[in-house]
């Protein structure tokens, strides 16, 4: 009987990951892309440790693991874990927590910018035959000296702040669970109210996990009583804002528009009336898509695990159950 330590990837990761585990004779590993939960159930059951990307891991495949230990998420939310089982089995639960916090704060800017810019100006007025009546190109709007509130100040949170104040922007922060001491030391202005707070802000990121107490926290009665000209981001998780409240706060005009990774529900289904609001930019949960955080993500995936085993692995990367 092998002595190896088994590790089962679901989905595949970069290879700098992969060959973290190939270059160690402590473990053996299998790659699998098909995520049924029945084909999971088969082969987690003598699994040490499991990688995973947005695959769902239900309670039944994670009841079905005879020895597992730790699963390590390649990224930084984990609301496609059953979070209840895992704690029931004694199992660890890790995230990418340093990985992807650079690339997910430049996919915000990117957004804010194509949106202020009005990123598709220059297709309309070309197609339209307007180039040459300046007067009726479309306004665009600046970044400058715009207020921003950045909702959830973890490490994607303090990497935007970074990125704001080069653009000369007030940053604004709403997270209870971060000291007013620690947002002014990031250069921010730390807000109690997140209703109150949007009544004078320009833009809106959201870097908040998905639970009860977030789940809808952007919905009709916020978005009405915001400014004309706001812009709101989610490069967090769909369900934070309330797709047909946003839908029709956007048709309303009570808004600017919107920058779009997630969704409530991904792939989201067709019918959504947000793919053909002109007003909402979209990206299909990419935000972190950059080659280098791919690298950083599956090196340090396959390294929380292997720290684990070490009895190394920092308590800042794994989440309390």
């Amino acid at each position: 009987m092998s002595s190896k330590k088994k590790i089962l990837i679901i989905q595949p990761i970069h290879t700098a990951g992969i060959k973290l585990l190939e270059d160690n004779s402590d473990y053996e590993f299998e790659i699998v892309e098909n995520t049924d939960v029945e084909f999971l159930k088969s082969k987690i059951k003598d699994c040490d440790g499991v990688s995973i990307r947005t695959a769902k891991l239900a309670r039944e495949v994670i009841d079905s693991a005879n020895k597992l230990k730790i699963i390590s998420r390649h990224g930084v939310g984990y609301d496609n874990i059953d979070l209840e089982s895992t704690k029931k089995n004694n199992i660890t639960l890790a995230i990418t927590a340093t990985a992807n916090a650079v690339a997910v704060a430049e996919h915000v800017m990117f957004m804010l910018l194509y949106i202020s810019k009005k990123g598709n100006m220059y297709d309309d007025t070309v197609k339209s035959g307007k180039f040459n009546d300046r007067n009726k190109l479309p306004k665009t709007v600046e970044l400058w000296n715009k207020n921003i509130l950045i909702a959830g100040f973890g490490r994607i949170g303090q990497a935007l702040i970074k990125r704001c104040h080069g653009f000369e922007m007030k940053v604004f922060v709403y997270d209870p669970f971060v000291s007013k001491e620690i947002i002014e030391q990031h250069g921010g202005i730390k807000v109690d109210s997140l209703e109150e707070a949007l009544k004078s802000m320009d833009a809106l990121s959201l870097h908040v996990p998905l639970n009860e107490k977030t789940k809808n926290i952007i919905n009709y009665d916020l978005l009405k009583n915001m400014k004309k000209n706001c812009i709101i981001i989610n490069a967090a998780r769909g369900g934070v804002i309330n797709e047909i409240d946003l839908d029709k706060a956007l048709n309303e005009n009570l808004i600017l528009g919107a920058g779009l990774d997630v969704f409530e529900i991904e792939p989201p289904d067709t019918n959504n009336p947000l793919l053909k609001n002109n007003k909402v930019f979209l990206s299909p949960h990419t935000a972190a898509f950059t080659e280098e955080c791919m690298i950083r993500m599956g090196k340090e995936t396959i390294q929380n695990i292997i720290e684990f085993f070490d009895d190394k692995l920092e308590k800042s990367k794994i989440v309390k159950l």
